[in-house]
């Protein structure tokens, strides 16, 4: 994929280092959590969306991986002129920006793909 200009794969770390939300008391906050107290209620998954979109406009090299918790909507990161695509490696200034995009054959042949599913299906249904 890093050949193409059309598609990128691009890590977004911003649940890497997160902590779970404290309370004024030091208790973990339940209200960033569901009644089963291990998926996002509402409050929660509002912090990551905007987590990950912040991620997603952050160059590589240089995303956050942590998420804080505020419920500050100031912090969500807009597109700028200078800037108005989400951050790929190759706009982000990293790998070989000289890369030859010219197709390639493919090193599997396409009836390879067939002949493994068709024996895959067989093996599986004995």
């Amino acid at each position: 994929y890093e050949q193409r200009e059309d598609f990128a794969v691009v890590i977004q770390p911003f649940f890497r280092n997160t902590l779970v939300p404290l309370d004024s008391t030091g208790n973990p906050d339940l209200s960033f959590f569901a009644a089963d107290c291990f998926h996002f209620s509402v409050r929660g998954y509002a912090e990551m969306a905007m987590a990950l979109w912040n991620n997603m406009l952050e160059p590589v090299g240089e995303k956050q991986s942590y998420n804080n918790f505020t419920q500050d909507r100031s912090k969500l990161k807009c597109p700028n002129p200078e800037k108005p695509f989400l951050s790929t490696r190759r706009n982000s200034g990293f790998g070989n920006s000289n890369l030859s995009l010219e197709k390639t054959e493919s090193s599997v042949p396409y009836w390879a793909a067939i002949v493994t599913a068709v024996a895959g299906v067989l093996v599986g249904s004995l």
